[in-house]
């Protein structure tokens, strides 16, 4: 085992219809089930926000999604409430083939601070665990395929590399929001940090 394909939050409110819908989102969802029937190893993982969370644009006021603020830990846009814990919004979307993963990674669930990448929390030093699993099961490289491509799928992408990790991102399974021209930011930084970008 050295290879693992990692599905980033293809969830309900991150796909057409959702609360923080990424153009497209739901185009991927057959091309991924593919790549899973193939894959050695799959993890998923899982925006899991309390209600309130800090990342809520609802919880700042006179504050609107897709503003940054500072926090703490630096900046963070605000967003509208969406994977709230437990909810439909939160669900996997329902045609993905959920049975392939062999771990489901919720990341978010701390209230006071957003967790984009799959290995840390925002301040880039709180571990979610990915690595230690990954390492401890002997894998090596990764896929990274979902949503949204700018920023969850980026900022894990980057994550891996910088640990050493052999990290591709297969584009043409991944949607990206593209606020203000972040797609091109995240495909520029990820190549940077030495990601194979297919």
């Amino acid at each position: 085992m050295s290879h693992a394909l990692i599905v980033i939050d293809l969830q309900n409110d991150f796909c057409p219809g959702g609360a923080l819908a990424v153009p497209g989102g739901d185009e991927i969802v057959a091309g991924i089930n593919a790549r899973m029937a193939d894959a050695r190893a799959v993890v998923l993982t899982q925006d899991w926000h309390p209600a309130g969370h800090s990342s809520f644009a609802s919880q700042h006021d006179g504050r609107a999604p897709l503003e940054t603020i500072e926090m703490p830990y630096g900046a963070q846009v605000l967003w509208p409430d969406h994977c709230v814990q437990g909810s439909i919004g939160a669900a996997f979307h329902p045609d993905l083939q959920i049975d392939r993963a062999e771990l489901i990674l919720r990341k978010g669930f701390r209230a006071g601070i957003d967790s984009y990448s799959a290995f840390f929390e925002n301040d880039q030093r709180t571990p979610t665990g990915l690595e230690g699993y990954l390492r401890t099961r002997g894998i090596t490289s990764l896929d990274f395929v979902g949503l949204a491509l700018d920023f969850c799928v980026a900022w894990s992408a980057r994550d891996a590399a910088r640990l050493g990790i052999e990290a591709r991102v297969l584009t043409d399974l991944c949607r990206g929001i593209d606020h203000e021209g972040s797609v091109a930011q995240a495909l520029a930084d990820m190549r940077a940090a030495g990601v194979t970008l297919d």
